[in-house]
């Protein structure tokens, strides 16, 4: 019996440890993030629309695409599986490498969320010193790994309940807020609502906005990379797609509002960040107290989304390497199934970057190039995302999918269509350089493509020269 049929990697056997609600969880912890909210809070009502153009253009077709590849080819490695299926081990290795790769550089940007909000529950002027944000984060970062290293049933206690106290309580807390405001007849900073307020203005100024927005659903895919250790796959995943989907829309668009309702545009637009807003809706509000305990539950939301990122990858990488595509470093894993040489080096190259981006703040226009090849790199991933799941219809029409895109090939190329064109836009727009950057535009677009090039091809140079003393041979010891 193969590793797959069995349910094992590397040896060990998978635990069957997740449900509808710990994958549902994973998903969300990769997805909601309140730290996007007052950003979207600053467009008003024209936010319901943008919302409804990302859901439109890639959450619901990212949610169906991946419920119908997950439940078709449950055998774990999240998008590697996937597009392997219709592109072979190129496009797979690809996906998958461009997944792991943006993760190296978006790390300092959650792990700097992390230790900003930490300090206002204990003094925000710690925000402006760079020993104590480099402290926090790498205690943040290596924490994390740490839980990782524990395996998979370790991550999942651990995400489930972060994810509530840390996501979804603090967006209910702010919707409730918001409700108990209107309620008691303060005054809304909002115009009154009419359909021409819900619609998001388009023009060449809000173009690069687009990116953002079809990007703010970003993780959708995340639970597909724990396929080995759900109980039941087939059955389970499609209905965490819709749960998830479902928390993430309602808790994101009911608390931008209620914010949106709450505070001026003019402080929104403060580059201060997300507790700022917090702080001045709760004084607004008359519970200036909650500030201090929100900003703990929003740090561990945000390290909770870390987790979830930093996990789902990397096990898909392990897998990579178990199937001898990398060298045999990368496919070491400890009894818990964790791939553990995998998530030290990420910590590592994490850590490196986090060290220049805190202590040497020259280098901040290289990290906003760095910053935008995150966007061209999910793109790349989800192009070739939707493009398998065309693909495999046509490819491997018999294959058993208890989940189906609904609509027959018509309702698949719908689905599939317009998240690729939403994907292939914003790595368009993604191309735009923002107005504060001070160099030649074309300088700007050729480096984020080089750079792109350069952390999108190693898969093909990893195949290249791949060797046969890779492949681990039967019974798991090389």
């Amino acid at each position: 019996m193969s590793e797959e049929a069995s349910g094992q990697s590397n040896g060990i056997p998978s635990k069957k440890v997740l449900g509808l609600f710990a994958l549902a969880m994973i998903n969300v912890a990769a997805v909601l993030s309140i730290r996007n909210f007052p950003s979207m809070a600053v467009y008003g009502w024209s936010c319901i629309g943008w919302y409804i153009m990302g859901a439109v253009m890639f959450l619901i077709p990212i949610s169906l695409a991946g419920a119908e590849l997950a439940t078709g080819w449950p055998q774990g490695g999240g998008v590697y599986a996937w597009v392997k299926q219709a592109f072979g081990e190129k496009g797979g290795f690809t996906a998958l490498f461009c997944e792991w790769s943006n993760n190296l550089v978006w790390f300092p940007t959650v792990l700097s969320f992390i230790a900003s909000t930490l300090a206002f529950a204990l003094t925000p002027e710690l925000a402006n010193s760079p020993y104590y944000m480099f402290s926090v984060m790498m205690i943040a970062f290596w924490g994390t790994t740490a839980i990782a290293y524990f395996g998979e049933e370790a991550s999942t206690k651990f995400g489930n309940v972060g994810v509530i106290l840390g996501s979804i309580i603090p967006a209910i807390l702010i919707i409730l807020l918001g409700v108990w405001w209107m309620g008691s007849g303060a005054a809304l900073v909002l115009p009154p609502l009419t359909l021409e307020a819900m619609m998001p203005v388009i023009n060449v100024t809000t173009l690069p906005f687009f990116a953002t927005i079809i990007l703010l659903f970003a993780g959708m895919e995340m639970a597909g990379f724990h396929a080995l250790e759900t109980k039941n796959p087939q059955k389970d995943f499609p209905r965490a797609m819709a749960l998830s989907a479902v928390i993430i829309v309602v808790c994101t668009v009911l608390a931008t509002l209620a914010i949106a309702m709450v505070i001026p545009a003019n402080q929104l637009n403060l580059a201060s960040g997300v507790m700022q807003a917090i702080e001045y809706f709760f004084k607004a509000a008359g519970v200036p107290w909650l500030v201090a305990p929100m900003a703990i539950l929003i740090t561990l939301g945000g390290v909770v989304s870390l987790a979830a990122w930093l996990i789902g990858p990397a096990k898909g990488l392990g897998i990579v390497a178990e199937e001898g595509n990398m060298p045999p470093l990368f496919d070491k894993t400890n009894k818990y199934g964790a791939p553990v040489a995998v998530l030290v080096i990420q910590a590592l190259i994490g850590s490196l970057i986090s060290l220049l981006y805190v202590f040497l703040p020259s280098v901040n226009q290289a990290y906003w190039i760095l910053s935008a090849m995150t966007v061209e790199l999910l793109c790349i991933v989800y192009v070739l995302v939707f493009a398998s799941v065309i693909k495999l219809r046509y490819s491997q029409p018999n294959t058993p999918r208890p989940f189906k895109i609904p609509g027959g090939m018509a309702g698949v190329w719908i689905v599939g269509g317009l998240g690729m064109f939403g994907t292939i836009f914003a790595f368009i727009v993604g191309l735009m350089p923002p107005s504060y950057f001070t160099t030649s535009g074309f300088t700007y677009v050729g480096s984020v493509l080089l750079g792109t090039f350069l952390l999108a091809v190693p898969p093909l140079v990893f195949l290249k020269f791949k060797k046969a003393s890779w492949l681990k041979p039967a019974g798991g010891v090389r």
